[in-house]
């Protein structure tokens, strides 16, 4: 799970939401990946949907049957699904999310016994630290979008003004 929260690491230096993923075969890192949406300018440039990408690629099969997920934070429904179709049979996640979680907060996607594929789920693996990055990501961001907005109140109220002074200048 550290290499997990040191993906997530490289995803906050790049201004990315803070969510790492690696996975595990055979007790080897065979795939790993960060959140890249905003510079990939791509909604599923997930975390996990990375990692499985690249595990897939080095095992030559879509299917992750002997291997564990690490993942900073729980999936979302996307990735869930993805878990399930590369039959990934065990996850480990650190802290819960709320908002968009589909393993145990908002939806149980990976143990839904409706499914071709069901996963064994462990829960709050170093959740503290985890939590905490996302929680310090997002109140940056929003410091950040505040300051903008200022920034932009205060372009349009000295806006008149300009416009007066190059009036004159005429």
């Amino acid at each position: 799970m550290e290499e997990a929260l040191f993906e997530a690491e490289q995803a906050a230096v790049i201004g990315e939401v803070p969510i790492g993923a690696v996975i595990v075969h055979n007790g080897q890192i065979i795939g790993r990946g960060h959140n890249l949406r905003e510079h990939g300018h791509d909604a599923t440039l997930h975390a996990e949907i990375r990692a499985i990408e690249e595990a897939c690629a080095t095992l030559q099969s879509w299917r992750l049957n002997d291997c564990q997920l690490y993942v900073t934070i729980e999936p979302c429904l996307m990735c869930s699904g993805a878990i399930i179709n590369a039959r990934i049979p065990e996850v480990f996640y650190g802290a819960r999310d709320p908002k968009a979680g589909a393993v145990d907060s908002l939806y149980a996607t990976l143990t839904d016994s409706r499914l071709n594929h069901t996963v064994a789920v462990h829960e709050g693996l170093l959740a503290k630290d985890a939590g905490e990055r996302m929680v310090a990501f997002f109140k940056a961001a929003r410091r950040r979008q505040k300051a903008a907005k200022k920034a932009r109140k205060a372009a349009q109220v000295n806006a008149p003004d300009k416009l007066l002074d190059s009036t004159k200048k005429s």
